[in-house]
């Protein structure tokens, strides 16, 4: 087994001597090029099949990564009917997967104002099969803790280590009030299976129309206008508001007819969309931040202004959240400035 410390380059050799070995499912080691890059220590790689097809390879190198959890929940999600991977062989101990192909067309790559109604809608079709079949025991519950733990990111990456920021105790006080408020409505919410990443990256366009989804290892069992607000209000994306509520609502009344437990009043369920929304958006404000000061990869910083504007719509439209919008701005307008945003 790899220790913590391998260099890429021997696992890549190892990685290449493991598929030599797959006589089930033969592949060309030879061929193995890059696939995509991630936000983990997860590498994903092309590999050619000797009948002319290709295959994914996720190498994903144990102790800060776990395979388990992704082939667990390929499984359950794969008998849902949405179109995952499907694990064609593995090696958990090493963090070695072959998968197969899904292709190279994610939906950032082609969404535009004429596609991105079908695609919008293709993605909350597959989103209601997935949550119609849930069941409870069969992933991690979202719960406070896990959705606290979240919020805190924030606190710590984004205003701590970003911007540079030791809180006073009444500002302290701001933020617990508010992530009190935002997990009393998350935890009120019906809940279902929660991908926790369905968004414009990880959905893949395919000839058949169903997206191809990707990147599910972090699924739970959670409130379930989680998955739609990522989908929606997209970190790498952004469209008008009224487009927004538009599939809103034409998910809500697909939900409702598929028998999905979405409240029945319309004003409701899009209140508890947004303030879903502001739990996702700080939560990510602090991954973004964490990924740069911890990680070193800066290719996120670019995304951050267009979180910190939907956090702060989003906030500046409930009077619960006054007292967070008067610290963001104070805090965006005293220490943002030295890292070249302003929102």
């Amino acid at each position: 087994m790899s220790s913590p410390g391998s260099n890429p380059d021997s696992r890549l050799s190892e990685l290449q001597a493991w598929l030599s070995t797959l006589a089930a499912t033969p592949v060309l080691p030879s061929s193995l090029r890059p696939a995509s890059a991630d936000a983990s220590f997860r590498r994903y790689f092309r590999v050619d099949t000797p009948d002319g097809g290709t295959a994914i390879v996720m190498d994903a190198p144990p102790p800060q990564e776990d395979v388990r959890p992704f082939v667990r929940v390929a499984g359950l999600f794969g008998e849902t009917g949405v179109t995952v991977p499907k694990v064609l062989a593995q090696d958990a101990e090493r963090g070695f997967l072959l998968l197969s192909d899904l292709g190279s067309t994610t939906y950032l790559s082609q969404l535009s104002a004429d596609s991105a109604h079908a695609l919008y809608m293709d993605a909350i079709e597959a989103l209601v099969l997935l949550q119609a079949q849930s069941k409870p025991e069969a992933l991690p519950e979202y719960d406070r803790p896990l959705l606290l733990r979240e919020l805190e990111l924030f606190r710590e990456w984004y205003i701590g280590k970003h911007l540079g920021v030791t809180l006073t105790d009444e500002q302290n006080a701001v933020l617990d009030k508010t992530f009190d408020a935002i997990l009393a409505n998350n935890l009120a919410q019906a809940q279902v299976y929660v991908h926790r990443d369905y968004h414009s990256r990880n959905l893949m366009v395919l000839p058949k129309g169903n997206p191809g989804i990707l990147d599910f290892q972090d699924a739970v069992y959670g409130p379930i206008t989680y998955d739609l607000v990522s989908l929606l209000r997209d970190a790498y994306i952004q469209w008008d508001e009224e487009m927004v509520l538009d599939w809103a609502i034409r998910y809500w009344e697909k939900a409702r007819r598929a028998g999905l437990p979405v409240t029945p009043d319309i004003d409701s369920f899009y209140r508890d969309f947004e303030w879903m929304g502001l739990q996702r958006h700080l939560k990510v404000l602090g991954i973004f931040a964490r990924l740069w000061h911890r990680d070193g990869k800066d290719g996120y910083l670019k995304d951050i202004p267009l979180v910190m504007e939907y956090t702060l719509k989003t906030a500046r439209r409930y009077v619960a959240f006054t007292p967070l919008v008067r610290l963001i701005e104070k805090l965006e307008q005293e220490h943002a400035p030295k890292f070249g945003y302003t929102f």
